[in-house]
């Protein structure tokens, strides 16, 4: 048929490969470029960057890292999307290695203040094998958070592992001592949970309880704000924190709960020297109803009628406080 026939402009071409006399214009197309390069091979590649990173670490001899932790591209903070937290503050920081808690790495800032308390973190870091970081302040403050405050360095620490509230108030009633321990219903921020961990140490507190669900955890929030006193301080967690309370009834020991309409008012309180677990609402909701039915009594702290309430953990100091003068008395 017409204008069918090969060789004329316009005819259909076929899949059988190049025409006569073409010379193999296509071979090298045919033969594509070779094998892909591994990804630490590109210069360009985050993968890339991080094995020249390392190999200038090498070269340096083992100094610190610089700026991001050798990480590559830098835009990824330490803190993976792993269970891991960061620990920051001097005394935080200080506390957790001295409590020897199996930290990862300790971060310090490029030209960081050397006082007494970074030398003893460096001593104990290297001492215990820890890898030593140098990073940026600008990496520190993303490491910390919003409105954390780091202080130039930083500790990279497992998920914190929770006691289970019978095994705390066994060790205690093993050691001969009367149980003190503080009990979170509704406390969902984790700085309020801090504040109750540094003064439950402070004024002699067994540890503190905290419900599985509906709770703040012990985060690096939690970690700053108690200056270090969740190293030394347990804290348990509890599935049902009303069971828990029914059960530590059931061995003896008294459940107080913090409310503005207590029966009873802390300076009247006759209990203190008798082993108790406090009980501490949150601020806008207070106690819940099951816990509140639970609660042996309701105590009230007398404040101004200028004071509608108590921050949670400011109440928690002063109903530990009254219950340790009365027990030293």
């Amino acid at each position: 048929m017409a204008g069918n026939k090969p060789g004329r402009p316009g005819a259909r071409k076929t899949k059988k490969g190049p025409t006569k006399g073409s010379g193999g214009k296509g071979r090298s197309s045919l033969e594509g470029r070779g094998p892909t390069p591994k990804a630490e091979d590109r210069a360009w590649h985050p993968a890339g960057k991080r094995k020249a990173a390392q190999e200038r670490f090498a070269a340096a001899g083992g100094k610190p890292k610089p700026a991001n932790g050798g990480r590559g591209g830098g835009s990824r903070s330490p803190k993976q999307s792993d269970d891991t937290e960061i620990v920051t503050g001097r005394n935080s920081v200080l506390e957790a290695l001295r409590a020897k808690i199996p930290a990862t790495a300790f971060y310090v800032a490029q030209r960081v203040e050397m006082d007494d308390r970074v030398k003893e973190m460096l001593s104990i870091a290297t001492h215990r094998g820890i890898a030593v970081l140098e990073v940026t302040r600008p990496e520190l403050d993303r490491m910390a958070g919003f409105d954390g405050v780091h202080q130039g360095v930083a500790l990279k620490v497992p998920p914190y592992e929770y006691a289970h509230p019978y095994d705390l108030l066994e060790a205690v009633v093993d050691r001969g001592e009367t149980p003190l321990f503080v009990a979170l219903d509704g406390i969902t921020d984790p700085r309020n949970l801090g504040a109750i961990i540094r003064s439950t140490a402070a004024f002699g507190g067994h540890g503190v309880i905290v419900p599985q669900r509906r709770s703040a955890s012990v985060n690096s929030a939690a970690w700053k704000t108690s200056a270090g006193a969740a190293a030394r301080t347990p804290v348990a967690l509890a599935s049902n924190l009303t069971a828990t309370l029914k059960d530590f009834k059931k061995q003896g020991v008294f459940v107080l709960g913090l409310d503005g309409d207590g029966d009873v008012r802390l300076p009247e309180l006759e209990l203190a020297e008798r082993p108790i677990v406090i009980v501490v609402g949150s601020e806008g909701k207070g106690l819940s109803r099951l816990v509140a039915e639970t609660c042996d009594q309701i105590v009230s702290i007398p404040i101004s009628a200028a004071t509608e309430s108590l921050n949670a953990g400011i109440a928690t100091s002063v109903a530990l406080y009254e219950v340790a003068k009365r027990r030293e008395g």
